[in-house]
């Protein structure tokens, strides 16, 4: 009983320092083991310099921000098998005082895990968040992640 007790505090410190682990290849994973009802999202504003976690809608006041975890030379993009990459437009965020604020990046994760169907560009590295139940894939660029989606694409097209 003490062990399972021991693994579980360590599991849950672990969720409150972030900073310890988190990249990008990792943050779908992190933002799914957070416990939440609906969905968890981490909402960075501005240019990227800070972000928040929010839970089922409401920053968690419980998990400290997240400092330059990214900048904001991040892209977002999505994958259509017909029209091949599409640069995301910035999300709408309008915070406690009902003020539109600028989004620089978010991604959310639902409670089954699946995240927004997205691929994100970021210091020569792209990471494909379009993967279901799989850790996340990283490519060396937006080519070599056109040319494996192309790839599947087909594949399960016949």
């Amino acid at each position: 009983m003490g062990v399972v007790y021991m693994l579980a505090v360590h599991n849950l410190q672990n969720i409150k320092d972030p900073e310890t682990t988190l990249t990008l290849q990792t943050l779908k994973e992190y933002l799914h083991s957070i416990p939440h009802t609906k969905s968890v999202e981490l909402l960075c504003l501005d240019d990227c310099s800070s972000c928040d976690i929010f839970i089922d809608g409401e920053k968690d006041p419980d998990i400290n921000s997240i400092d330059d975890f990214i900048d904001d030379s991040i892209k977002v993009y999505r994958y259509d098998f017909l029209l091949g990459l599409q640069e995301q437009p910035k999300k709408i965020y309008f915070n406690e005082e009902n003020i539109e604020e600028n989004v620089c990046f978010s991604l959310s994760v639902d409670k089954k895990g699946v995240s927004e169907q997205v691929a994100v560009e970021f210091k020569d590295k792209v990471y494909d968040y379009t993967a279901y139940f799989t850790p996340t894939p990283v490519y060396g660029s937006l080519q070599e992640l056109i040319d494996t989606k192309d790839i599947y694409t087909k594949a399960h097209a016949r």
